[in-house]
């Protein structure tokens, strides 16, 4: 049996001079012939059909620049051989562009006079017509008067029209405002929470400018709270009193109550996890809710609970009641902690997240082989913190601070006399498009007679993913001269410097160093450092992170691998 042999895909060559920048990529993007050339079902009857259809794409592409005195050459050239290439050339001369001639712009109506209408169209007589400039232009004008309540203003003429005589471009722009409006009071429909604490997320009253914007904000602060699956907004227009107040109906499908999800992961530090994560998305008619999770892993095992009830505004404030237990088995130290905490959560006006509180901790634990002890007391406690980014998720340009002040006394029904403040910092900074510097730094000091004053949890250490890379987790610190184990310090002082550069897709590579330790004065103090290379992966939870460092201080010096996912920040 004889098979017939594969056809052989037509080659094809296009060709276009006379073009750059946004003219050519505008071009290259309209151009059926130019998008087609790989196509390897392509035919000579279909390549001559897009090749007569080329002049004309070419205008078309340029029309939106105000370019109409296109000049276009053009030809085709068949192939000397079967398997040659068609070569299809275009040279385009642009011309130049038209420009603006005349201009007819009125704004009529209630609104004649109101001066955030601009007095002159924002494009002048003689500027070069780009089409894009005009929707711009028209857009502005249009969001104005929806901002300003003018919910039932009319483009009643707006035309664009080129003279080809002339060359040049008349502009007619004629806007009737109409009546401007007002928002009223706004009633609520839904059967879950009371609606004197749904009031709380509308932030304008009654009487101001009708300003969809206000509307789209309510709608989203509703949604993000997940009470409520669905929120529809309806203006009521039909009745509207003789004051033009729009009353307002919000419509509110309410969530599903209850919230579970299973996760399991690994790190470097902490080894495979596994978590168990519980919500309940609303508790009562006032918008309370409340969180449960487990994690285990190889080194903790942590319950923790959290009850929250919002206050003042519901969006971003609450009163928060935890409790929590953790069971903890480092190389550094060993024990269980209990901790109840009673605090109130503000977002201040400058963008910073204060917690002010107070927790009653139980903490039994063993650091070295002569140094068990347990700690029991109120922990009174403030902090404050802020992330700034451009990308919560794969960040170029962005910050993240956190300052923390702890501290108790026998007053407090303590059994020690302590006082801790902390505070950390993350930089992310793009060098070009490709480069990103990464500096972090955690300062820690705590004012105690001595560090066996402060219970284990409490206490500073170094090393891991996230703090000096080259050693395991809270492996450094002061030691003890008897017996060569860690036993955590009053102070902390580590920092890194990192580069990124992106090398192929999302793939990029870094170098970097961690640097410090945390100290006491008891102790000899020794500055440990790590230099390594790493490989990194976006995706869309976060870069993954393989790092390679190599242990400078360590005696004898040595390899570490470590690994992370998730954001940056």
């Amino acid at each position: 049996m004889l098979l017939p042999a594969n056809a052989q895909a037509l080659s094809l060559e296009v060709k276009l001079t006379g073009l750059e920048g946004r003219y050519l990529s505008n071009v290259e993007a309209l151009l059926a012939i130019y998008q087609e050339r790989g196509d390897k079902e392509m035919s000579v009857p279909r390549l001559r059909a897009l090749y007569r259809q080329a002049p004309e794409q070419i205008r078309e592409a340029l029309a939106p620049f105000g370019l109409y005195r296109v000049e276009i050459e053009s030809s085709l050239t068949e192939p000397s051989a079967d398997d040659g290439t068609w070569t299809a050339a275009f040279k385009v001369n642009p011309g130049d562009p038209v420009k603006i001639g005349q201009i007819d712009y009125r704004v009529t109506g209630a609104g004649a006079d109101n001066p955030r209408f601009p007095k002159q169209f924002p494009m002048k007589i003689g500027d070069p017509l780009i089409h894009s400039d005009y929707e711009k232009a028209k857009s502005r004008i249009l969001n104005i008067a929806s901002e300003e309540g003018y919910i039932n203003a009319n483009l009643v003429r707006h035309l664009v029209l080129i003279d080809p005589v002339a060359y040049e471009a008349i502009v007619e722009f004629h806007l009737e405002t109409g009546e401007q409006f007002y928002l009223g009071r706004v009633r609520f429909k839904q059967d879950l929470l009371k609606d004197a604490f749904l009031e709380k997320f509308v932030n304008f009253k009654p009487g101001v400018i009708y300003n969809p914007e206000l509307l789209l904000g309510l709608q989203g602060r509703l949604i993000g709270t997940e009470y409520f699956s669905e929120v529809e907004i309806q203006p009521l227009r039909d009745q509207i009193g003789p004051d033009r107040q729009v009353p307002i109906e919000v419509i509110a499908t309410r969530n599903k109550a209850n919230v579970y999800r299973v996760g399991i992961g690994y790190g470097t530090d902490v080894g495979p996890r596994f978590n168990l994560d519980y919500r309940r998305r609303y508790i009562g008619r006032s918008g309370h809710n409340l969180r449960a999770e487990i994690e285990v892993s190889q080194i903790e095992q942590s319950l923790v609970g959290e009850y929250r009830i919002p206050i003042r505004n519901p969006v971003q404030d609450y009163l928060l009641i935890r409790p929590e237990y953790y069971a903890f088995d480092t190389d550094s130290r060993e024990g269980d902690l209990f901790k109840l905490s009673v605090a109130q959560s503000v977002l201040t006006k400058h963008g910073w997240r204060r917690i002010l509180g107070v927790d009653y901790r139980y903490e039994d634990f063993s650091v070295a082989t002569e140094d068990d002890g347990n700690f029991n007391g109120l922990v009174p406690n403030i902090s404050w913190s802020k992330v700034v980014a451009d990308d919560p998720i794969n960040t170029r340009n962005g910050y993240k601070i956190n300052a923390y002040f702890q501290g108790t006394s026998e007053d407090l029904l303590s059994t020690n006399n302590w006082l801790s403040a902390q505070l950390n910092y993350k930089l992310i900074k793009s060098l070009g498009e490709k480069m990103r510097f990464i500096g972090r730094t955690n300062l820690g000091a705590i004012w105690a007679a001595n560090v066996d004053d402060v219970p284990a949890s409490q206490r500073f250490f170094a090393g891991g993913d996230n703090s000096i890379r080259g050693w395991a987790f809270d492996v450094l610190g002061p030691d003890d001269p008897l017996n060569n184990e860690t036993v955590g310090g009053r102070f902390l002082a580590v920092g890194s410097l990192e580069l990124e550069h992106q090398i192929v897709g999302n793939w990029g590579g870094a170098v970097f160093t961690d640097f410090g330790n945390a100290f006491d004065p008891d102790y000899p103090e020794k500055w440990e450092q790590s230099v390594g290379l790493g490989i990194r992966y976006s995706t869309p939870i976060g870069p993954v992170r393989l790092d390679l460092a190599y242990a400078l201080t360590k005696d004898p010096a040595g390899f570490r691998l470590h690994f992370a996912l998730g954001p940056d920040l």
